[in-house]
């Protein structure tokens, strides 16, 4: 009985630990873990000046997403955030301008802590759904880069209920892509998702020294967006 019982609770502790890694990462949100420093994690590195450009295609319809990091700072719930520039066209026309705020903690863990995106048509605004800000009407602000990704753990992003929910887990290390810039090795990918679009699945590929290269929708959709230029400050 007393085997049987050490055994069960192997089993159990076993289970247990499993579990837990599968887990959302509970990390706590400390503005005293930030310093003001460049964010320099190596999956995600946010160098001023750098534009990295994207083409996304969907089906027939194609987008280019050009993303400028700016020597601009903003202060999000305590913490100086780097901003960076993001805006979408299709056919030269503007679809979408978005400001994404970011700040690298001591540990080196990229934190994102909002957006302001505005939706355009026909030149006009016609949305600025999706926009939240960490401290702001409940937001909280989520990881965007693990400081050491491991495959199986799984994060917040964001998170302002019902309007920013996503999530990510790493699922892979060490895989190599190849898009128009070049061949990347060494890189990570992780599965995004959000209970707000329970259907659509997406993994983004980093790679050291540059960041993303590669998202493609796996399940709900058949989007892919690949790093097509590169202009260093």
């Amino acid at each position: 009985m007393q085997r049987l019982t050490v055994v069960s609770s192997i089993i159990v502790f076993g289970a247990l630990l499993a579990a837990a890694r599968q887990q959302p990462i509970n990390a706590r949100f400390d503005p005293a873990s930030f310093k003001g420093g460049p964010i320099d994690n190596p999956f995600f590195p946010l160098k001023p000046g750098t534009v990295y450009v994207y083409e996304v295609r969907d089906g027939g319809d194609v987008e280019v997403d050009s993303v400028t990091v700016t020597s601009e700072t903003k202060r999000v719930a305590g913490v100086t955030a780097v901003v960076v520039h993001d805006r979408a066209r299709r056919n030269g026309t503007l679809i979408e301008d978005t400001f994404d705020w970011y700040a690298q903690d001591t540990t080196g863990t990229v934190w994102y802590l909002g957006e302001d995106t505005k939706a355009y048509k026909l030149g006009r605004i016609a949305s600025s759904s999706g926009s939240w800000e960490a401290g702001v009407k409940g937001a909280q602000a989520g990881i965007i880069m693990l400081a050491n990704p491991r495959p199986g753990v799984t994060y917040r992003q964001e998170y302002r209920q019902g309007v920013a929910e996503d999530m990510g887990k790493v699922v892979s290390v060490g895989d190599s892509v190849t898009v128009p810039t070049g061949r990347y090795t060494k890189c990570l990918t992780t599965e995004d998702w959000s209970p707000l679009e329970p259907k659509v699945r997406e993994h983004k590929t980093y790679c050291p020294g540059v960041g993303v290269v590669l998202e493609r929708t796996i399940a709900g959709g058949s989007e892919r967006s690949e790093l097509v230029a590169i202009r260093n400050p």
